[in-house]
C-alpha cells in the first residue's frame, strides 16, 4: 500500500470514528489485528473483538479533532484528542501496516493538565492544549 492510499484510509478511519460509523471505522483492521492500551494493561485481539468493545463504550464522544498523522512504510502514528463526558483526551494512536490493513495498534492516552506557573517564562500557551 502506497503512502497516498495509507493516508486515505487514516483518513476516512478516524473520520469514521468521529462520526460513530462502526463498520467504516473497523475496515482499516486486518481480520487478526491487536489493539494495546499499555496504560491499563489490556490487549484486544481481532477485529471483531475491537470493534464489539468500541460499540460498547459507555459514552458517545462529543469530540473529535486529528491534530496530525505522521508516517511512512508500514508505520503510522495519528495524534488526536477525544472528547468524552465533556473532558479531552490527548490520544497517541501507533498503527503498524501490513499488506494495506492494520495488523498492530498501540494507543496512549492522556488527561490534560494546568500548565504550571514556575515555567511560564519559557513557553507559549496554545489555546488547543488548554482544559476546557
Amino acid at each position: 500500500m502506497d503512502e497516498e492510499k495509507t493516508r486515505e484510509a487514516l483518513n476516512l478511519h478516524w473520520q469514521a470514528s468521529a462520526a460513530g460509523d462502526l463498520d467504516t471505522e473497523h475496515d482499516i483492521y486486518d481480520d487478526d489485528a491487536i489493539c494495546d492500551y499499555p496504560q491499563s494493561g489490556e490487549r484486544i485481539l481481532g477485529r471483531k473483538n475491537l470493534q464489539a468493545l468500541r460499540s460498547h463504550h459507555p459514552g458517545k464522544p462529543a469530540g473529535f479533532d486529528v491534530r496530525r498523522i505522521l508516517g511512512e512504510g508500514s508505520l503510522w502514528i495519528t495524534e488526536y484528542s477525544i472528547t468524552y463526558n465533556g473532558q479531552a483526551a490527548y490520544t497517541v494512536s501507533i498503527m503498524e501496516f501490513c499488506n494495506g490493513k492494520v495488523l498492530h495498534e498501540t494507543q496512549y492516552f492522556s488527561d490534560p493538565f494546568e500548565a504550571p506557573a514556575w515555567r511560564s517564562q519559557w513557553v507559549q500557551r496554545t489555546e488547543q492544549r488548554r482544559i476546557f
